[in-house]
């Protein structure tokens, strides 16, 4: 029977760390990593075939890998909060925690515009929501709940949020096509971008990072703070990473569950795909805690951990071409047929700036 006692609240969770480095490590690079040396060492197999398709969004319903990334670092982001929050209340009192929240929320939300390629264009091609913009959006509502919720409030508003998301999809019509359509450009998510965003959307007249999407990416981020609440209960380790392993199955199954009814759909953050993202997200760190934290196994995740400490800067660089212009100059030339190298060096060069970054204790956060 597992008696090991799990970490103190006050002690960093490292587990954290490497989770939502191993999420933002496909997102720089290691997916091409995978894909190239596949596609060099094992063409046309049906194993690179079905890798290749998890690193690729579905076009509209179901779920792949990489429909996980996004959500997954959302829920990280709640966990964050959940330890983060009810410290700097006790530091600072519920105003400037408050304050704190809103000023870092916008600081976030600028730097998405200014990623998403900011005024170069005009005001009118402005992308005004976009993936940075929604963590630093849903990340602080999230915060602020907290403060004033407890658990059964949080999950109150998780339910709501979720199922009056579906509501409104379900049973308000959009002019020309009707209540209950899911479909691209035709639901009421894409059609109130279509009249009500300003500025530049992703896809055409509507955003996959919508106004009314960012309602249910919310309640990831409340799922996220759920499970940090439940990890900084004072139980053994095994009680922690078993129920967030169970729970995360639960969401898993009802989230497929409710798929035939409202399908689980990135691009529309759909109530189902929140179940089945955050299940699955719920399930990762259920294992990276008990791998790490709880069994002290963590040389092999040090990589991620680099990277976990600086999660905006290294996306942020690699996003404005920084990995990659360097990489032309020492590998651009290289014959086609050894191309597969170029995403090998790619990768290691964000790893060593993550590396140095963290060994000299900058910590680039906000």
């Amino acid at each position: 029977m597992e008696t090991k006692t799990a970490p103190a609240a006050s002690q960093r969770l490292v587990s954290l760390d490497a989770l939502r480095g191993f999420d933002m490590c496909w997102i720089l690079g290691l997916a091409g990593v995978v894909e190239a040396v596949l596609k060099r060492f094992l063409p046309g197999s049906s194993l690179t075939t079905f890798i290749n398709t998890q690193f690729e969004h579905v076009d509209w319903a179901g779920f792949h890998f990489e429909d996980l990334i996004f959500p997954l670092f959302l829920f990280i982001s709640g966990v964050s909060m959940a330890i983060a929050v009810p410290r700097r209340v006790e530091r600072e009192g519920k105003a400037a925690t408050v304050r704190h929240l809103l000023a870092r929320a916008a600081i976030i939300f600028f730097l998405g515009v200014i990623f998403s390629g900011g005024f170069r264009e005009g005001i009118d091609k402005v992308r005004w929501l976009g993936v940075i913009q929604r963590i630093g959006v849903a990340s602080a509502i999230a915060g602020i709940l907290s403060m004033w919720c407890g658990v059964r409030g949080l999950v109150l508003w998780t339910l709501g949020l979720l199922l009056g998301y579906w509501a409104l999809l379900a049973f308000v019509p959009v002019p020309g096509v009707g209540a209950g359509i899911y479909d691209e450009g035709k639901n009421l998510a894409n059609y109130l971008d279509s009249i009500w965003l300003p500025g530049r959307k992703y896809d055409g007249d509507h955003d996959p990072e919508g106004m009314l999407s960012t309602l249910p990416a919310i309640a990831t981020a409340l799922l996220g703070l759920l499970a940090g609440g439940w990890l900084k209960m004072e139980m053994p380790v095994l009680r922690k990473s078993g129920g967030l392993i169970v729970a995360g199955a639960v969401l898993l199954a009802l989230g497929w569950a409710w798929h035939p009814f409202f399908p689980v759909v990135k691009k529309l953050w759909s109530s189902s795909f929140v179940l089945v993202a955050g299940g699955c997200s719920a399930i990762l760190l259920g294992v990276f805690y008990w791998i790490v934290d709880g069994q002290g196994w963590r040389s092999w995740c040090t990589p991620f951990v680099w990277v976990g400490a600086n999660p905006l800067s290294l996306y942020l660089a690699s996003g404005m071409g920084a990995f990659r212009a360097v990489n032309e100059r020492l590998v651009g030339g290289l014959p086609k047929d050894m191309k597969w190298i170029a995403a090998i060096t790619a990768f290691a060069l964000m790893l060593m700036t993550a590396r140095w970054l963290y060994r000299r204790g900058i910590l680039l956060r906000v």
